[in-house]
C-alpha cells in the first residue's frame, strides 16, 4: 500500500478485513482496494497474478504473501445472479455502493488508521445491524447467495437483520434454486462451523430458506438439536460438518437412510461427508432403539466406528441421558478383552494357509472369529483357528 501510495495512487484496506479490525477480530486475510487500474498495478509490482484482470483484481505477491488487489469499480448487470455483465472503474464510494451489505462496505487507510464509510456500516457494527446497502431487492437480485451471507453474518456476529434487509430475502427465497449448488454448500459449511449454527439455521427457516437449501419442503420444526450440539474443538472438518448435518436432519425428522443421498445432492457433499451423515444418522438411531439390547462385540463394533465420535455428539444433544450411559459402557468396554478394536487372531491368509479354499463363507467366518475376540471368549491364535474350522464345517 506504500508502494500504490508513493506512486501517487489511493489505496484502502476493503471489505471483511475491515469490519473484522472495527469489531476487534483478528481478520483471516486482507485486500487492498486502489483507484490504480489493473494494468498499472501490474506495472507497479514484479510478482502478479491477473485472477479477474477484467473485474480489477490482481493478485500481487510480496515477501512471501499473496494479496488481492482491486480497483475501484461499479458493477452492472447480473444475467447469471452473480457476476456483472459489465465493470467500470469509479471512485471509493462508487465501490462501497457496489458491496453487499454496510458492514462489509467499509475501507481503512492502515496508514493513518482513518476508516473510510460511505454506507453507514460502523452505525451498523455498533447497533448489530446486518443491512443491505442501498436496496436490498437490488442486492440480492445481484447475487442470490447474498442471502446466505446475510444470515450467516447475522449468526456470526450475534446481529439481528434489518427488517427491509430480511423481507426481501423472504420475498426472494425461492430465487436461490438459482444458485449453483456448490456455493449453497460451502455456505451452509461455514454456519455449521461456527458456534453459533443453531442460529443460523433457526434463521435459515424464519426466512424460509431452508426449503431451496435442501431442495425440500419447508420445516417449521425448532432446532432444539442444533441448539445443543457442542462439538470438541479437535474435531475435524468432516465430523464437525457431519455432526452439523446429523443434528439438522434429526430436528427435521428426516432420519431415513436416503437422506445422505438426498442432501449430498443439494448441497455437494463429498463422500466422506455423505457416508459421515449416513453413519450419524445410523448410529444414533440404533443406539436409541437398541443399545440395551445389542452384543458386547456389536457395542465395540459401534464405539470403534470411524464417525462413532460424531454420533456420540449428536446423541448427546438429543438425550443426554442415553448418551452418558453409553459413555460409561464404553469406557468399560474399551477396558476389556483388549480394548474396542484389537488387532484380529485370525486372517484370511491364515485360513487359506490352514487349506481353506477361499469362498465367499470366509467373511462371515472371520467376522464371527472377531466378534468372538471382542467378547473374550478366544484369547489365541490357535483358538481363533479351531473356531474358525468348526464354522466352515458347519
Amino acid at each position: 500500500m506504500q508502494t500504490l501510495r508513493r506512486e501517487g495512487f489511493i489505496a484502502y484496506l476493503a471489505g471483511g478485513c475491515v469490519r473484522d479490525e472495527v469489531m476487534g477480530h483478528r481478520p483471516k486475510d486482507y485486500d487492498v482496494a486502489t483507484e490504480a487500474r489493473p494494468e498499472r498495478v501490474r506495472q507497479i509490482f514484479r510478482n502478479t497474478q491477473a485472477v479477474g484482470e477484467h473485474f480489477g483484481v490482481i493478485l500481487v505477491r510480496e515477501r512471501g504473501c499473496t494479496v488481492e488487489v482491486a480497483t475501484f469499480r461499479h458493477e452492472s448487470g447480473y444475467s447469471d445472479c452473480r457476476r456483472p455483465d459489465s465493470v467500470t472503474f469509479t471512485d471509493a464510494e462508487g465501490d462501497a455502493r457496489r458491496r453487499d451489505f454496510t458492514i462489509n462496505g467499509l475501507f481503512l487507510d492502515p496508514i493513518s488508521g482513518e476508516v473510510i464509510d460511505f454506507v453507514g456500516g460502523q452505525a451498523d457494527i455498533r447497533a448489530g445491524v446486518i443491512r443491505a446497502i442501498g436496496d436490498p431487492a437490488a442486492r440480492l437480485g445481484e447475487d442470490h447467495l447474498r442471502a446466505l451471507r446475510a444470515v450467516r453474518f447475522a449468526a456470526r456476529f450475534d446481529f439481528r437483520l434489518d427488517e427491509a434487509t430480511a423481507e426481501a430475502i423472504r420475498r426472494d427465497a425461492a430465487e436461490l434454486r438459482g444458485v449453483s449448488r456448490e456455493r449453497i454448500g460451502q455456505e451452509i459449511r461455514l454456519m455449521l462451523l461456527d458456534h453459533h449454527r443453531a442460529r443460523a439455521i433457526g434463521l435459515l427457516s424464519e426466512l424460509g430458506l431452508d426449503a431451496p437449501v435442501l431442495d425440500a419442503a419447508h420445516s417449521i420444526a425448532p432446532v432444539t438439536s442444533l441448539q445443543r450440539l457442542v462439538l470438541d474443538d479437535d474435531l475435524d472438518n468432516a465430523r464437525a460438518v457431519a455432526a452439523g448435518l446429523g443434528a439438522w436432519a434429526i430436528d427435521r425428522g428426516e432420519t431415513s437412510a436416503a437422506t445422505a443421498s438426498r442432501w449430498r445432492r443439494a448441497l455437494i457433499l463429498s463422500n466422506q461427508e455423505r457416508d459421515g451423515l449416513a453413519a450419524v444418522l445410523r448410529d444414533v438411531d440404533l443406539i436409541r432403539g437398541h443399545w440395551p439390547t445389542l452384543s458386547v462385540s456389536r457395542r465395540k463394533r459401534l464405539a470403534a466406528g470411524e464417525w462413532f465420535t460424531a454420533a456420540r455428539l449428536v446423541l448427546r444433544a438429543v438425550d443426554a441421558a442415553l448418551a452418558e450411559a453409553v459413555a460409561t459402557a464404553v469406557e468399560i468396554l474399551s477396558a476389556q478383552f483388549g480394548g474396542l478394536a484389537p488387532p484380529p487372531l485370525l486372517s484370511g491368509d491364515d485360513l487359506v494357509a490352514a487349506g481353506f479354499a477361499p469362498g465367499p463363507p470366509f467373511k462371515r467366518v472371520l467376522e464371527d472369529v472377531y466378534d468372538a475376540q471382542l467378547e473374550g471368549r478366544i484369547e489365541t491364535r490357535e483358538q481363533a483357528l479351531d473356531l474358525a474350522r468348526r464354522l466352515l464345517a458347519s
